[in-house]
């Protein structure tokens, strides 16, 4: 597939629309997309993204104003020969795309001209119109709104698909075009924690291999192996989250030394743990971490920040340590603690962190975990964000989908 997409501006242009289409074009490319910007103002902003600036596409194009001005007086003559200069370039630029992503150009009026030549060409090229905005839904509009050439914005175009960002948006956009809401998509605009947070690439394919967007919660264990860290405990309450309907997920840093004996038969015997619960996909080792393609990776390649920020809780149910550094790592970036029940992670934690006993029932600790989940809202609203505002999941669940549509019709 190939997929165009055009504003009147990109990256490194500062603003809302510019940072989706950002996102977009990012998206599209990690995901095999071909992808081609194409915008008024800005430039290339990413290696792996085609970027193509014409000042023609600019809202702020002293020649596209004068020539809206002169037609508001009557004047029609710059008008038609701007408008058909915009749709030959784009008639030729988007031939051979599959689909090509309009934000706001057909609903906003920083350059009619461009507007125009879209609503032309909709006949022979695929057009999705990504519309954040209108100037309808604004009560102080201008009175030129309400004269041609501005009253475009306000049609509806049977050849064009259109999205819009919120129900909100639907329904105000369905009132002003006159059609019924189911006319109009909505896919919300989404957040890429990759490049919000800076995961490194390996963290990235980890992230994608295993669908840990997807998850509903994660737990994170950076710990060596060894029979006194109690990491069974932790494989054990995943389960019994699990059992509870929590489509939850273990990552365990896991790094050990392979000539020493003990380490060994540990190892053997949490992975003998994970396979009699049938929990081998939920379970993630990244020390020997193998990938589809064959390759292995050790746990001294991970950036283990990346893990705290993507994770739900720290886990640590060791039933003896002499300090506790990982707890001062999640407070770093406020992520909540459950641990042990031992004097070092008492003196560290304080009544900021939930105490668990390391003997305790499995079943126990994770109705504990839910309640403590529960009391805290902003780490519900984190996993909900990720699961249903990550760009990655709104490309799988409607993007993709909706682009597959269009390009067979």
């Amino acid at each position: 597939m190939k997929v165009g997409i055009l504003h009147y501006s990109c990256p490194p242009i500062v603003g809302g629309v510019e940072e989706v289409v950002k996102q977009q074009a990012l998206l599209f490319s990690r995901n095999e997309i071909k992808v081609k910007v194409f915008a008024g103002k800005g430039k290339k902003f990413a290696e792996n993204v085609e970027v193509e600036i014409n000042f023609l596409l600019s809202s702020v194009n002293p020649e596209v104003k004068s020539s809206t001005e002169e037609l508001l007086r009557g004047d029609k003559r710059r008008f038609s020969i701007l408008k058909d200069k915009i749709k030959r370039y784009l008639k030729e630029k988007f031939s051979d795309f599959d689909c090509v992503i309009l934000h706001n150009v057909l609903s906003m009026g920083y350059n009619l001209p461009l507007t125009y030549a879209l609503n032309e060409l909709s006949k022979e090229i695929k057009f999705l119109a990504w519309n954040h905005d209108s100037p309808y839904f604004y009560e102080d509009i201008g009175k030129h709104f309400f004269k041609e050439p501005y009253t475009i914005l306000k049609r509806f175009n049977g050849e064009i698909h259109y999205v819009t960002i919120s129900e909100s948006r639907r329904s105000e956009f369905a009132k002003l075009y006159g059609v019924k809401e189911k006319r109009i998509n909505v896919i919300k605009n989404g957040i890429d924690p990759i490049t919000f947070f800076r995961l490194s690439d390996l963290s990235v394919k980890i992230i994608l291999e295993k669908n840990l967007f997807e998850a509903d919660f994660i737990m994170f264990l950076p710990s060596r192996l060894h029979p006194r860290k109690n990491i069974e405990l932790s494989i054990y309450v995943l389960s019994e989250l699990r059992r509870m309907g929590l489509n939850a997920m273990l990552l365990i840093t896991g790094a050990f030394d392979p000539h020493e004996e003990r380490s060994v038969l540990y190892l053997e015997k949490l992975k003998n743990i994970v396979m009699a619960l049938n929990l081998d996909e939920y379970v993630i080792f990244l020390e020997g971490f193998s990938f589809k393609n064959g390759e292995v990776i050790h746990s001294d390649r991970i950036k283990t920040r990346d893990l705290y920020l993507i994770s739900d809780i720290l886990f640590l149910p060791s039933f003896k340590e002499g300090f506790g550094i990982p707890l001062l790592e999640a407070s770093m970036i406020k992520l909540p603690v459950v641990c042990s029940d031992i004097p070092p992670f008492r003196e560290i934690g304080g009544d900021n962190v939930l105490y668990i006993d390391p003997f305790g029932n499995p079943s126990e600790i994770a109705k504990q975990i839910l309640k403590f989940r529960s009391e805290y809202g902003v780490y519900s609203f984190f996993r909900r964000t990720i699961k249903e505002y990550t760009w990655d999941n709104i490309f799988k669940r409607d993007l993709f989908p909706l682009l597959e549509r269009i390009s067979m019709r």
